[in-house]
Order: structure tokens, then C-alpha cells, then sequence
């Protein structure tokens, strides 16, 4: 019986203290993107600019090692498309200025993920994987070439990486992160570019996380 009354009493003692613990978080992130070249059915050969953006995160913790993540980032680029084959490829008949279609775009995300996380002192590696929605919207300015009538296009991403947090106070910390979406590449609703494959695309950030 006492030993039970021990075990109870140690139980709510950890129950009490995870509590009192930051057990939310929000973040703000400077993000770029890179993305490979991609060979598509039909001849056609997509590329995307780099580029810079902002990454928003707010994360909760079911327990002291996982976590639940919102995230909502904004991105603008060049999507670039060429539909000559073999011209197409760096050294073909069509250099320079190989692409015939680009489409200065944003793209959006909206996305969810499962953290898991340890702790090393002020050390937090963590793991994430998730799912979501990539949104492509076409800016019809002097950086959209030959496609003026583009469209927007919603892909479904899938969400992986990992990372790492410094802790600088209980309430500050600086993350660094690899986060990476497995995607369609996106056709702007034209038949005549869509490659008809999946792209991998890569987004390092680093940022700080306010804990609450």
C-alpha cells in the first residue's frame, strides 16, 4: 500500500512538473528553396529558380519528446519549362536560353507534421514528417514569359526532415532545419508542360521559436 501511495504521489509530482513546462511555440523563419531539373514525359524538362521566403510554425507537445506542427511558408520563384527533347538538355541545339516557357510564381504551403524530438542540455535534434498542400500562383508580370493566361495549381506534399534547436533561455531558442517536399512538379493548367513526375524540393531555414 505505501509503496503504491509512493508511486502515485511520484506520478502527479512528473505530471505537475511536465505541466508547468512550455508545452507550445511559435516560430518565424528565413527559408530558401532549390529544386532539381526534372525530365517529363513527352519531352518536356521543368527547372525552378532558388529563392528566399518565411516559414510560420506553431508546434504543441503531446509529450517531452513529440509534438504536433502547423506550418504556413511563402516563397517566390521561377518556374522554367522547355518542351524541345533533346534540345532541352545543357549542350543541346537550343542553348542558350534553352527555356521556352517561365512563370514567375509563388508558392504557398499549408502543412501538418509529427515532431519527435530529444534532449542533449540545451541540444534539441528533432525528426519531422507530415503532409500537406502546395500552392502555386502564377504572377502575370514581366517575369512570366509566353503563358499570360497561367493558373494557379494546388499539389498535394508530402513533408520530411529534421533539425535542430539551441536553447538560449527557457523561453527563446534558435532552430536550423532541413525540411524537404516530395511533390507533382506543377503545370499552371497547361497540358503542353506538364512532366507528369514527382520532385523532391528542398527548403534549409533557420529561425527563432518563442516558447509559451
Amino acid at each position: 500500500m505505501k509503496k503504491t501511495i509512493v508511486l502515485g504521489v511520484l506520478m502527479l509530482w512528473a505530471a505537475a512538473g511536465f505541466a508547468q513546462e512550455s508545452r507550445q511555440d511559435v516560430s518565424i523563419s528565413g527559408t530558401g528553396l532549390f529544386g532539381p531539373t526534372i525530365h517529363g514525359t513527352g519531352g518536356v524538362v521543368a527547372n525552378s529558380t532558388g529563392a528566399t521566403g518565411v516559414l510560420t510554425s506553431y508546434r504543441f507537445m503531446l509529450t517531452p519528446h513529440s509534438a504536433l506542427e502547423g506550418n504556413y511558408s511563402f516563397i517566390q520563384n521561377n518556374q522554367k519549362y522547355c518542351t524541345g527533347g533533346g534540345g532541352c538538355i545543357p549542350g543541346g541545339a537550343n542553348l542558350p536560353g534553352i527555356y521556352t516557357y517561365r512563370i514567375h510564381s509563388r508558392m504557398q504551403e499549408i502543412t501538418a507534421a509529427y515532431i519527435f524530438g530529444m534532449t542533449f542540455k540545451r541540444y534539441n535534434p528533432f525528426l519531422e514528417g507530415g503532409i500537406g498542400t502546395l500552392l502555386f500562383t502564377p504572377v502575370l508580370d514581366s517575369g512570366t514569359k509566353e503563358l499570360g493566361d497561367a493558373k494557379g495549381t494546388k499539389n498535394i506534399a508530402g513533408l520530411f526532415g529534421g533539425g535542430l534547436a539551441y536553447e538560449l533561455s527557457p523561453s527563446f531558442d534558435i532552430r536550423v532545419e532541413y525540411r524537404g517536399f516530395v511533390v507533382k512538379t506543377p503545370n499552371f493548367g497547361f497540358g503542353n508542360i506538364t512532366a507528369n513526375r514527382y520532385e523532391v524540393l528542398s527548403m534549409p531555414t533557420l529561425g527563432v521559436a518563442y516558447h509559451f
